[in-house]
């Protein structure tokens, strides 16, 4: 780099201006010459001892004045630099490569270090790293970022200042190929800010709610005159672990409470992984049923109100999820704690006999109908479409299924409909001709799924005039939104079980025919695993309706028979399970040759949990690009929380996962990382 030291800039236009001026009085003697010789002669004199004298200064002083140039810059820059030294803003300045050229005296007290000089920034804070720093010097944007240090928060400023800028500034120095630039890098301390600010936001109010899921079960469980005291011990309970975290609670209803606490308070909460849940399950005077509650908290929302509306949600998920479990729910963010215990099966039957009156009133109300379940169906989800259409053309509107792949599972169950001059030609139909079919008045129902991207055709939610969603899968973050009717009953076996007991109450002398009845039978059947999962009173109860019109169980049993190859796929998968930490089956179920190999890896789940020892299993099976995890368990693991850390769902005891763009070693390794993390957490 080559640079020579002259005057330059408005100085130099200064110096020079009196040889300037000389120039034009040589101008002004040519006219002088033209009027009047002797006068031309006199200043043409003047003009050479002026030139002599002007030229002799310039040339003599020209240093000096240069001199006493630098000199005061000199000094100048040293008063610059000393109080750029003794500022209380750390500040330093970097070269291209992120290296440290100076720093004043605070960055060096901020760092711990005196001599930084040529160490890189990195070696301090990590996080500015030479990608920080934009590449070329075109760009001399400011660039900002939060780091952390020594329990400090600070706010960083680079700022790239190009060499050749600075000289082309300078009045004394012309520059020959100045490249390059420099980092300035300063440093504002925000820890104070930003601890006033999170003690702001730790002190804004959440709101919860928090409800009894089994009020009634437990109370019947336990002699009269102790009820009161059972319900006094509950509350107290509720009361005291509240107010443990300077939280108020007030009671609503007999068995809803609602929560005022602090942000920081709900921090706490999910500490102790909402300890409450397993707390109040120990109060017992004799009650044979263990209390359950179900908490929901909102908070981060723009006004009390909108807290209280998280807080609904928040309530209403955890209930859908079958209770006994926390939902901590903001604006953009749903957390779920708890969720340990099976569900309990409700006896009562009032709201089957509401839902049923609901749906048979939005029925009537609408000129079609439109039944769904989810993509690639299964027995439960077709049984149950058959159910709900039996119901529509019970009322006289006309009913179709959209049903776009028939699974090897389902295809002796559509054989019955298909071609059957007892049933009109367009019965079943495909997403297509559904989206060309719906009218102005048009209602939907959604059965055996409650998540939109999940339903055979979401297009067709947006089209319909009402939408009626009757699921027995526990609820996500995601479900259809502004549904008209939703029935959704985690306890519940299958959707079979639910639409099986709607029909009771659609009609005094409701008669289905032997198919209808057979395919509902069919849909409890493969979802209780012959009746050996998952059921209850109601379970039986709809089975024993079935059986009386007409369902055959020896006829539904030939139906589900399979082929010699998918037995002996089924045999292997179980055969080639690995045991997981002692009680944990993982298995690979083929799919070469066979038509429904997720149906086969569902039953090789089901199978190897009669294994002694197995807690629950994980089965996965590699199938048109997409990996499919079939998990159960029988009561000692909730596999759907472990499915729903995986991108999936379903219930406690039955719940699965589809895993797009991975490999089945890979897919392996991220379930065993995932029942690592939840054992480790304490989750599971």
């Amino acid at each position: 780099m080559k640079s020579k030291v002259k005057v330059r800039g408005r100085i130099k236009r200064y110096l020079l201006a009196s040889v300037i001026l000389g120039l034009v009085l040589c101008l002004v003697d040519v006219y002088a010459y033209i009027e009047n010789v002797r006068v031309g002669i006199v200043l043409s004199v003047f003009l050479v001892v002026y030139f002599a004298i002007i030229l002799t200064l310039l040339y003599k002083n020209s240093p000096s004045i240069v001199y006493e140039l630098i000199s005061f810059a000199t000094q100048y820059g040293q008063v610059q630099k000393q109080l750029l030294k003794s500022l209380d803003l750390p500040h330093a300045i970097l070269d291209e490569d992120g290296r440290i050229i100076w720093s004043n005296t605070a960055f060096e007290k901020l760092v711990g270090e005196t001599r930084t000089r040529e160490k890189a920034i990195t070696t301090f804070f990590p996080e500015l790293s030479k990608d920080r720093i934009p590449d070329g010097i075109e760009d001399f944007n400011e660039n900002e970022l939060e780091i952390k240090y020594n329990n400090g928060d600070y706010l960083c400023k680079l700022k790239k200042v190009s060499l050749k800028e600075m000289a082309d500034n300078s009045n004394l120095i012309e520059t020959e190929n100045y490249e390059g630039f420099l980092v300035a890098l300063y440093m504002f301390d925000n820890t104070a800010l930003k601890l006033a600010l999170r003690e702001v936001d730790d002190q804004s109010l959440a709101i919860g709610l928090v409800y009894l899921d089994n009020y009634d079960e437990v109370m019947e469980s336990v002699e009269e005159v102790r009820r009161s005291l059972l319900t006094a011990l509950i509350e107290r309970k509720i009361n005291k672990y509240m107010s443990g975290v300077d939280g108020i609670t007030k009671k609503m209803e007999k068995d809803k409470y609602m929560v005022i606490l602090r942000k920081s308070a709900v921090a706490k909460l999910k500490e102790s992984k909402f300890d409450l849940l397993e707390d109040v399950k120990t109060v017992n005077i004799g009650n044979d049923m263990a209390a359950t509650l179900s908490i929901g908290v909102g908070l981060d929302g723009l006004s009390y109100a909108q807290n209280y509306e998280f807080a609904r949600a928040a309530i209403d998920l955890a209930l859908g999820r079958g209770g006994d479990q926390a939902v901590v729910k903001t604006a953009d963010q749903i957390n779920y704690y708890g969720g340990k215990s099976q569900q309990v099966d409700k006896n009562t039957r009032v709201k089957a006999r509401v839902k049923a009156h609901a749906l048979m009133e939005i029925i009537t109300s609408k000129d079609q109908v439109f039944i769904m379940g989810h993509k690639r169906g299964d027995v439960d989800s077709f049984g149950a479409s058959i159910g709900v259409y039996r119901i529509a053309r019970m009322l006289d509107r006309k009913a179709y299924i959209v049903l776009d792949t028939v699974t090897n599972s389902m295809q002796p169950m559509v054989d019955m409909f298909v071609n059957n001059p007892e049933y009109e030609s367009d019965m079943i139909i495909n997403s297509m001709k559904a989206l060309e079919e719906v009218g102005n008045n048009a209602a939907l129902v959604i059965v055996d799924v409650n998540k939109p991207k999940l339903t055979e055709c979401e297009d067709l939610i947006k089209k319909a005039k009402s939408i009626v969603v009757l699921d027995h899968h526990r609820q996500g973050t995601e479900v259809v939104e502004n549904a008209t009717l939703s029935y959704v009953e985690p306890y519940a076996s299958s959707t079979c079980e639910m639409v099986s007991e709607i029909l009771q109450y659609t009609s005094d002398n409701i008669k289905i025919r032997n198919e209808e009845a057979d395919c509902l039978y069919s849909g409890i059947m493969i979802d209780t695993n012959n009746f050996n999962q998952k059921t209850g009173v109601k379970t039986f109860e709809a089975a024993a309706f079935l059986k009386r019109n007409g369902a055959d169980v020896v006829r539904v049993r030939k139906m589900f028979r399979e082929e010699a190859l998918e037995y002996k796929t089924r045999a292997d998968c179980v055969s080639e399970a690995e045991i997981y930490r002692d009680c944990y089956a993982i298995s690979v179920c083929g799919s070469e040759g066979v038509a429904s190999p997720t149906v086969i890896g569902a039953q090789a789940a089901n199978e190897l949990l009669n294994i002694k020892g197995i807690k629950a299993s994980f089965v996965l099976t590699q199938f048109q690009g997409t990996i499919f995890i079939s998990a159960r368990s029988i009561d000692e693991l909730n596999v759907q929380i472990v499915m729903e850390r995986m991108g999936g769902g379903g219930h406690m005891s039955i719940a699965g996962a589809q895993i797009e763009n991975s490999t089945i070693d890979a897919v392996i390794n991220t379930l065993k990382d995932t029942l690592d993390g939840m054992i480790e957490g304490g989750e599971i």
